[in-house]
């Protein structure tokens, strides 16, 4: 019942219906878009900030219990949101919505990894988490299409409980989570100790060892910078031209390809480094190609490619888990998850400067050839098959 209770984890940590209103309820209450922008902003660096600090604390203490927490601190915050909606409440739910972030990140694929591993069934790492990034798109499209109906009826305070109602839930499920390994305790009379132990391991092992530097610096590109171009699959679908009706439709195509790329983790896992270095390769020239067709068709090849890049993601960090040593595996796995929110701003960051002069295509074409860098660097490399 493990890898199920992780499926369940995952779907209800995505099932929050505030998702897709969660701007209309910032307007609603009179925020600029500037306003509105600055607590994206607060959001992302409180993530940063914390991320490998609760890495630490998850190796030190307990990888359950954060798991346990950082639902109930998103879950506190939507309430914030609702029962309160000002600047400043919403400011307070983003930085308790980026310390669920930072707390989950790290803890879950320790905890996973290890107990997998414990059962002898390390190997199907990958294709569970596939699985598990498959369930939570999954999620969240559950959770866009029910918000309209729920909306519709009880407006911002039914969707309002509806998303802590989840937040609950996700945290009781991380209690049925087992976590069976020396240290995994709630309290500790050395714990500050020990927790500084562990980030300095964690923090050393992640700059020294080159076989764990490499899998982060493949992680941190490959996973954010598909996963920013994500939040503009909108703006480039609308310049294709198509009906804003079709938007929606071209937008759901995108997620079913990176769906689809989570549950082709598994066999993925077994290609050579270079037969990876050429997926990695074909799907940035698909990216490419399909962002500068003007037309709805070249969608096809954009859903292709974000398959490939959850695909990649999700391999990349089977590598990194199964390269790590030692007690400080949530650590080294928040280093990945930071340098990932640093290459993240990185392209929100380049995709603003460059809006004013280039289109949405030209932008998306331009942003994934990293992805072309990092297969040539992967290609060259002469490593065992992953």
């Amino acid at each position: 019942m493990f890898v199920p209770k992780l499926y369940l984890y995952t779907f209800l940590g995505e099932f929050v219906l505030l998702y897709p209103v969660y701007t209309l309820l910032f307007t609603d209450s009179g925020l600029s878009v500037a306003e509105t922008s600055s607590l994206f902003v607060i959001w992302s660096v409180t993530g940063m900030v914390l991320e490998i600090p609760s890495g630490a604390w998850a190796d030190a203490v307990s990888r359950r219990l954060l798991l346990f927490l950082g639902p109930l601190l998103a879950g506190a915050g939507f309430a914030l949101w609702v029962l309160f909606p000002s600047y400043w409440a919403f400011a307070l739910g983003f930085v308790l919505w980026g310390a669920e972030g930072a707390l989950v990140s790290g803890a879950f694929e320790a905890l996973a990894y290890e107990e997998l591993e414990r059962r002898g069934l390390q190997g199907r790492y990958a294709a569970v988490m596939g699985r598990a990034h498959s369930i939570g798109i999954a999620a969240a499209a559950s959770a866009i299409a029910l918000a309209t109906p729920v909306f519709a009826v009880g407006g911002y305070p039914a969707v309002g409980v509806a998303s802590v109602a989840a937040c609950l839930l996700c945290a009781a499920t991380a209690l049925t989570l087992p976590e069976r390994r020396p240290g995994a305790v709630e309290s500790s009379t050395d714990s500050g100790g020990r927790y500084l132990a562990v980030l300095r391991a964690g923090v050393a092992e992640a700059r020294t060892d080159r076989n764990v530097l490499e899998a982060i610096v493949l992680i941190s590109v490959v996973t954010a910078i598909w996963g920013a171009l994500e939040e503009y699959v909108p703006f480039l679908a609308a310049a294709t031209g198509a009906p804003r009706t079709a938007v929606p439709l071209l937008v759901l195509a995108v997620w079913v390809g990176a769906a689809a790329g989570g549950l082709l983790a598994g066999p993925a896992r077994r290609l050579s480094e270079r037969s990876f270095a050429l997926v990695l390769g074909l799907a940035a020239l698909a990216m490419a190609a399909g962002a500068l067709v003007p037309h709805p068709a070249g969608f096809v090849l954009v859903a292709g490619a974000f398959g490939a890049f959850q695909m990649a993601g999700v391999v990349a960090d089977t590598r990194l888990q199964e390269r790590v040593s030692g007690d400080q595996r949530a650590t080294v796995t928040s280093v990945a998850g930071l340098g990932t929110n640093v290459v993240t701003l990185a392209v929100y960051t380049a995709y603003g400067a460059g809006s004013p002069f280039l289109s949405h295509g030209t932008t998306f074409a331009l942003l994934v050839l990293p992805y072309v860098v990092i297969a040539l660097w992967l290609a060259r490399e002469r490593v065992a098959p992953m």
